[in-house]
């Protein structure tokens, strides 16, 4: 069996789980995530743990009893305290602002690029060359924070772009005469 299908996930105080026949769906003060539930994969809620189990003896089952467990991992921890990822404009000009649900970058071209955030995920700017994505769905907030960074990834040469926080761009050497 899978090893981290077979740990237990402990549901902290404040966050409900709901186990129906097609879905599971966790609230908490960070918002409400629902997912459907894998036939292959039985979900039991045994005092505030939730413990998963393949279905059957197959080696799918076993492979998505990890799958599930990870996900609903993700879920919550995500209504419990939430996920942010941080990315940070490198260049001259570059410069990112946050009105609403929306991402207002101005990035080199010679257009701003107009992000709208779907919905579940925040978008923040501290200062003018960082923006702080965050959100309750995990996927949702790492798939945003991958759009914003296609814009303008960063350059070999120069490294000017959007990079994530914790990212490091090896540069290239340029080409000698």
């Amino acid at each position: 069996m899978s090893r981290v299908g077979k740990m237990p996930i402990a549901v902290p105080q404040g966050i409900d789980v709901a186990i129906s026949a097609e879905t599971i769906t966790v609230k908490g003060k960070e918002g409400t995530l629902v997912r459907p539930l894998n036939p292959l994969v039985t979900i039991k809620n045994e005092g505030g743990k939730l413990m998963f189990a393949p279905a059957n003896d197959s080696a799918a089952a076993d492979a998505m009893s990890g799958t599930m467990r990870a996900l609903v991992n993700n879920m919550v921890a995500g209504v419990g305290k939430g996920f942010e990822k941080k990315l940070t404009l490198v260049g001259v000009g570059f410069r990112a602002q946050a009105q609403g649900a929306k991402l207002n970058l101005q990035i080199g071209f010679s257009h701003p690029v107009v992000k709208d955030m779907p919905a579940g995920v925040k978008v923040a700017c501290p200062t003018q060359t960082e923006i702080v994505i965050s959100g309750a769905d995990r996927q949702a907030v790492g798939q945003v924070a991958a759009e914003v960074r296609a814009f303008r990834p960063p350059e070999p040469y120069k490294g000017k772009g959007i990079r994530y926080a914790n990212e490091r761009v090896v540069l290239k050497e340029t080409k000698k005469k």
